[in-house]
């Protein structure tokens, strides 16, 4: 009953923080869980199919509006705590990827570099990345001018091109510098 905790998101321009929870099964190894960012697209989405036919997980996130008024650190807190919240049984210790944990109820520990050594935080940084992506693949369909489905909301030159060109949509993180600076001209 070890849960592992991680998030996709954090330094974006646009879209959610999107955090997962994954609580592995006892004696069901999965081969080549590994940090999400140390992975291909197709070994991720392995991985993830994988993963969710046999793990308990959850998904949680924070909207744009969210991470602009309690900004994005605290945002990712709360995306934590509802994604283990919203596990259908409550862990006996979360393992937390990172510096940081959110004020909660539950017995856990920070783990810096977390998703490389815990298989549980590994399938957990797997989930949100690709459960993120989708979204700003999704989001790009709408706002195609600033390339999501490339660069899934990071500041890319595209992306900046683009915000330049034809500011910012309702998925831009407001209080993230290079979209505030838009706003201003």
């Amino acid at each position: 009953m070890i849960a592992g905790v991680d998030e996709a998101g954090r330094g974006p321009l646009a879209g959610p923080v999107v955090a997962v929870v994954v609580i592995l099964p006892d004696g069901h190894p999965i081969q080549g869980l590994n940090d999400s960012k140390k992975l291909t697209a197709k070994a991720r989405a392995r991985l993830e199919a994988e993963i969710m036919a046999c793990a308990r997980f959850s998904v949680a996130q924070c909207c744009e509006a969210e991470i602009d008024d309690i900004n994005i650190l605290q945002a990712t807190m709360l995306a934590m705590t509802r994604a283990v919240e919203g596990l259908d049984m409550a862990p006996r210790h979360v393992l937390v990827d990172g510096n940081r944990l959110p004020r909660w109820k539950y017995s856990a520990e920070a783990v810096i570099g977390g998703d490389a050594i815990h298989p549980c935080i590994s399938a957990a940084s797997i989930l949100a990345k690709e459960y993120r992506d989708r979204l700003m693949i999704a989001a790009a369909e709408q706002y195609p001018q600033y390339g999501w489905d490339r660069n899934k909301g990071y500041g890319t030159a595209e992306h900046l091109a683009a915000l330049r060109k034809y500011g910012p949509t309702p998925l831009h993180r407001r209080s993230f510098a290079p979209v505030a600076q838009m706003e201003l001209l």
